[in-house]
């Protein structure tokens, strides 16, 4: 059991959390891979970051204060509809899908923006400027995209699901899962200062990684994972209209081990690394190891 002293530590230190977007990136495999089905785009995070460190993600990150204020122009569906879909308000919902599209180019230079309504830019390389200042806070996005003349497509993105950092943790994040098909012509790379790793695969690929040893898992990256493996191709993620309700997992904590609870966990405690077990042995309080920078 949590001594009193310990429990008033994990109190003492609770934080509340911080909006943050998350995107997958999916494509239809190659025909070459057995079976067909969809690919997911994976991000493995340098060892020592303050969130996440050495975990592999899908690309995103928390809501910066400019997306709430940025002014731009708009493809898609209004706020007022993604900020239903989140339960949300629209202002919100607005810095949520403004933070996706940014974090994603940041990330892995994919941008879902295009010269027109109905457009998306073939080739992202000759931004590569702005984007390096993008992800050192040099230039918002709203003055990016403004500069640019470029036109921000919400309507190639979906909303997935919600997930919240445990109470407990040190850092906190509400983060938004979006689902978005990679624009033809686009790589997506590793180019960011963030990644150590980055790869496509399968989503059983990636579950038959994690469970081999091969790269450790959140709670939220290997349920989307797993609810991805029923899809056949893009266009039917493209097409579900999944329920999101807002999953917060409970921290357990006791004399052994660490871990967390959660909707559908079976599986995830059957095989494979998960980020709590060296904490677990070494009976790390909460929060003082390698918590995470959001819930990718």
């Amino acid at each position: 059991m949590v001594s009193k002293q310990e429990q008033a530590a994990v109190d003492a230190d609770d934080v509340s959390p911080k909006d943050a977007s998350t995107v997958i990136l999916i494509r239809d495999a190659t025909p070459e891979l057995a079976g067909g089905g969809i690919e997911v785009f994976l991000l493995r995070r340098v060892k020592g970051m303050a969130f996440a460190g050495g975990m592999t993600v899908f690309p995103g990150g928390g809501v910066d204060p400019s997306d709430a204020v940025a002014e731009v122009q708009w493809a898609g569906p209004p706020v007022e509809w993604w900020a239903e879909r989140f339960s949300t308000d629209p202002a919100r919902a607005k810095a949520l899908v403004c933070a996706a599209v940014r974090e994603t180019f940041e990330e892995c230079g994919v941008l879902l923006a295009g010269g027109s309504t109905d457009t998306v830019v073939a080739d992202t390389s000759h931004y590569a400027h702005a984007r390096i200042a993008l992800e050192r806070r040099e230039l918002s996005f709203g003055e990016f995209l403004a500069r640019e003349e470029l036109v921000l497509r919400a309507d190639l993105l979906r909303p997935w699901a919600n997930w919240i950092t445990p109470i407990g943790e040190g850092r906190r994040y509400d983060t938004r899962f979006f689902v978005a098909a990679a624009p033809d012509g686009q790589i997506a790379d590793g180019a960011t200062s963030e990644a150590e790793e980055v790869t496509w695969l399968s989503p059983a690929a990636a579950l038959d990684a994690w469970k081999g040893g091969g790269s450790v898992l959140l709670p939220p990256t290997w349920s989307q994972l797993t609810a991805l493996q029923n899809f056949d191709s893009v266009a039917e993620v493209l097409a579900a209209e999944p329920e999101i309700p807002v999953i917060l997992p409970t921290l357990i904590t006791d004399e052994e081990t660490i871990r967390v609870e959660f909707p559908g966990q079976d599986g995830y405690y059957e095989a494979g690394p998960h980020p709590w077990s060296v904490r677990g042995r070494k009976r790390t309080p909460p929060g003082r190891a390698e918590s995470a920078e959001r819930s990718k």
